[in-house]
């Protein structure tokens, strides 16, 4: 249950009769009904009130549900008077409103309890107040919206103010404050959304006339019984907001939990948690010696190019611990990393696709966001960076990371991005890279960021800390990540 769920449930308890108990000795609506209508008649008598069209009597059929015996239904009319706004030749336009003044409110400045002193709050002129025939404003009245946000509503604090036309006025025909208290519970309880429902005319613009807001149906408790239903709301509207707090920080963790349960899960492969450790699979360092003999061999080949001697590693870069089999290397040592084009070639409107940072979309590439090269500045590209099938795409400008293991079905050429290639695709598992990259890319965010403009450069992704498995292992962890991160999906 959610905490407006809950409040919902504890208000409709209250106006139906149910939150706390009957008292005979406190009399009975009727007695109080007899009351504010003795009030209203002397009010009408003396000029303070206008006289109103008798109301529909309430039929069997009109009432929602049943309240106790001492209760009784009736219009809410027949307790407040409901006043319009101005519509006339005097309705101030917006440009002549000022921020200081006399308050003119609209449902903007509305919150549910009161009027809100913000920048929406914008105040008449002395003149301008004086002008208008209707909807001016006492302290202690309450406003409700009619128009646009229906049912919006807050009790004016101030001395004086107006309404904009999209509201009406409740006032109270008798000198008691707990019956206000009171009919602010009912505006906020399902019974007053419901009598809006059935009201609004189910325009695009919602809209609901004062004449059938005259007709909502209030049930109306003892005076002294609103004073005990008011009290004990006040009770427990604490233990609401707490609950609330509860639930939000409850909803905040589901949220967060499958997305932090698969960075832990790519935490724990590469710290190399998520397996155990085989003997007979060999060691990192028997790997990375495989594939320097690999390397070396294709950089005679002229396959690959020299590349300058990476710094050795330091104890004060290492930043976890690794199983003694595993090995620290830079990436350079075991991947080639390349990059593409930094320049913007010509776009035309047929040729070879031209993917940049942001068409990298959920692992994968989106090609309908491409704009296109000719194949003349194609080929240029490729010269240095052609992509192959099981290579991985980063972007390094912009939006950092979103790695993507590429499964080629098309030509085209990269942009703003790194080129992970395998030295020898038996040697290391393209996989394992690309859940270590996305693993990656949260610190290498950190450090772009830090930047003007979020970058990574070739140099700090070729020097990159990679904890280098033995390959059967790191096949292993493949397949268990690939057991346990759909669960995480499920999750969301």
């Amino acid at each position: 249950m959610t905490p407006q769920e809950l409040k919902n449930s504890i208000l409709q308890l209250a106006i139906q009769g149910k939150l706390v108990d009957q008292r005979p000795e406190e009399g009975t609506a009727e007695d109080l009904y007899r009351q504010i209508q003795a009030e209203k008649q002397a009010l009408i008598k003396a000029g303070k009130l206008k006289k109103e069209k008798p109301l529909p009597e309430i039929t069997e059929d009109e009432k929602p549900f049943d309240i106790p015996e001492s209760w009784m239904w009736v219009r809410i009319s027949s307790v407040w008077s409901i006043l319009n706004g101005d519509r006339g030749k005097n309705y101030p336009a917006k440009h002549t409103l000022a921020k200081s003044g006399i308050p003119f409110i609209s449902a903007l400045n509305l919150n549910g309890k009161t009027v809100i002193e913000d920048e929406n709050l914008l105040c008449l002129s002395n003149e301008q107040y004086q002008k208008l025939g209707n909807g001016k404003l006492i302290k202690g009245d309450i406003v409700v919206c009619i128009r646009g946000s229906l049912g919006k509503h807050g009790k004016y604090p101030f001395e004086k103010g107006a309404i904009a036309s999209s509201l009406v006025i409740m006032r109270s025909c008798c000198n008691c404050s707990i019956l206000d208290e009171y009919l602010m519970l009912y505006l906020d309880a399902p019974i007053f959304f419901a009598e809006i429902k059935k009201y609004d005319n189910g325009t695009a613009q919602p809209n609901l006339a004062a004449k059938s807001f005259e007709q909502f149906l209030f049930p109306l408790p003892p005076l002294a019984e609103q004073k005990r239903i008011v009290a004990k709301i006040e009770e427990l509207l604490p233990l609401i907001d707490r609950y609330e707090e509860a639930w939000t920080r409850l909803e905040a963790f589901n949220k967060r939990f499958p997305t932090d349960m698969q960075k832990s899960l790519l935490q724990l492969a590469i710290q190399g948690k998520l397996v155990g450790q085989r003997p007979q699979e060999g060691t990192g360092e028997d790997l990375y010696r495989q594939i320097q003999a690999e390397k070396q061999a294709l950089i005679r080949s002229g396959k690959l190019k020299k590349d300058k001697p990476l710094p050795a590693i330091t104890e004060d870069e290492i930043p976890f611990d690794i199983p003694e089999s595993w090995k620290w290397v830079r990436l350079a040592s075991v991947i080639d990393v390349r990059d593409g084009t930094h320049d913007t070639p010509k776009y035309v409107s047929d040729g070879i696709p031209l993917v940049t940072s942001k068409n990298l979309v959920d692992g994968r590439i989106d090609f309908k966001t491409t704009k296109n090269i000719s194949l003349e500045d194609a080929t240029a590209i490729n010269l240095r960076s052609r992509v192959d099938d099981g290579d991985i795409l980063f972007a390094m400008i912009g939006t950092i990371g979103n790695p993507v293991l590429v499964k080629k079905e098309r030509e085209f050429s990269i942009k703003n991005m790194a080129l992970f290639k395998p030295i020898e695709a038996s040697l290391l598992d393209m996989q394992y890279m690309l859940l270590f990259l996305r693993k990656a890319q949260v610190d290498m965010k950190k450090i772009a960021n830090a930047s003007v403009q979020s970058f990574v450069s070739l140099t700090l992704l070729r020097n990159y800390l990679f904890p280098l498995p033995p390959f059967a292992e790191q096949k292993r962890i493949v397949a268990k990540l690939e057991e346990l991160l759909p669960l995480c999906e499920r999750l969301k």
